[in-house]
């Protein structure tokens, strides 16, 4: 199978014009049109249906198509860890990571890479899962990790449990509500700060504070940066929505104080998860696709998804929670 032609069949598939996607792979149009035909001869099938100024794929094209992408997406990843390998698997890694596990996993697992690879540039993007989903389909990061609960299922996709965590109310020390329990009416009256992933639904809190239907209740403060959170919390009387393990320093330091709500409410659970793009069905559990991931990006799932990882920042490890391989079937 002619790799360069599988590659002009899926930039015209991606542009549905013969003139952009010769361009697009550097070819005149007539050269382009030829290696078109060529491989729809050599398949002996029909790729693309072409009318005056319309170009479209067949049902067969569709099928190629899905087919070549995978083919031309291991060829990259091949291409990639034969040169890491043959540079001593130097090289660097991208991943994204999301607030949460920026707070609490990042910074043990960086001193650890730092540490195990020296020679490795490590890049780190952070944000939300729409975020850092938007750069794995780029091929701007390898792999990343975070909340990705509200993320919509994807064939293409591998999704791995790292852990998980209840979350809880803080407030700084002296604060009104530091000592005793209290009704969530009394926390809600000194307004709340959260990150978006334990943001409950207006109609949850209406609900949990008793509002009159119709009546909206609002967050105070609703953002991803938790040293903005914490610091918004230290200094004023906001009460603050994270986990034990994005908070530790303030709570052995006594800065924070963990509150007891009267009755108890339901609380939303914080759960990481590592994503890899790739062939679902041939991966096996904890082991990351070869999505561009080079030697050194392995090492950083397995320290992502390591238990040792998990429990230093006070997550509950794989084993120890009801695993979920959230692989969608196509």
């Amino acid at each position: 199978m002619d790799l360069r032609r599988l590659r002009h069949v899926v930039a015209l598939a991606d542009t549905l014009h013969f003139a952009r996607a010769a361009e697009a792979v550097h070819l005149s149009q007539p050269a382009f049109s030829r290696s078109i035909q060529a491989i729809e001869s050599d398949l002996r099938i029909r790729l693309f249906d072409r009318d005056v100024g319309d170009v479209r794929p067949t049902p067969a094209g569709e099928f190629v198509i899905e087919r070549a992408r995978k083919l031309l997406f291991e060829a990259r990843c091949l291409q990639r860890d034969v040169d890491l390998y043959r540079d001593g698997q130097l090289g660097d890694t991208a991943f994204g990571v999301g607030p949460l596990l920026t707070a609490t996993l990042m910074p043990r697992a960086l001193v650890a890479l730092r540490r195990q690879h020296p020679q490795v540039a490590l890049r780190m993007e952070v944000g939300n899962w729409a975020q850092l989903l938007e750069s794995l389909r780029t091929e701007n990061i390898e792999f990343f990790a975070a909340d990705v609960r509200d993320m919509p299922g994807d064939a293409a996709l591998d999704i791995q449990l790292i852990g998980g965590q209840p979350a809880n109310l803080y407030v700084r020390r002296g604060h009104p509500l530091a000592a005793g329990e209290h009704t969530l009416q009394e926390v809600w009256a000194y307004g709340l700060a959260v990150p978006r992933l334990l943001s409950p639904s207006t109609v949850e809190l209406a609900a949990l504070l008793g509002l009159p239907e119709g009546q909206e209740a609002t967050i105070a403060l609703e953002c991803d940066n938790y040293g903005m959170l914490k610091t918004v919390a230290l200094t004023t009387d906001t009460v603050l929505g994270a986990t034990d393990a994005a908070v530790r320093e303030e709570l052995e330091s006594g800065a924070l104080v963990r509150l007891v709500v009267r009755g108890g409410c339901r609380r939303r659970r914080a759960r990481a998860s590592c994503v890899y793009e790739g062939e679902p069905r041939r991966l096996r559990p904890r082991q990351p696709s070869r999505r561009l991931c080079g030697p050194p990006a392995r090492s950083t799932c397995r320290r992502l998804t390591s238990p040792d990882a998990c429990s230093g920042a006070e997550y509950r490890p794989p084993e120890a929670v009801n695993k979920q391989r959230c692989i969608a079937q196509s």
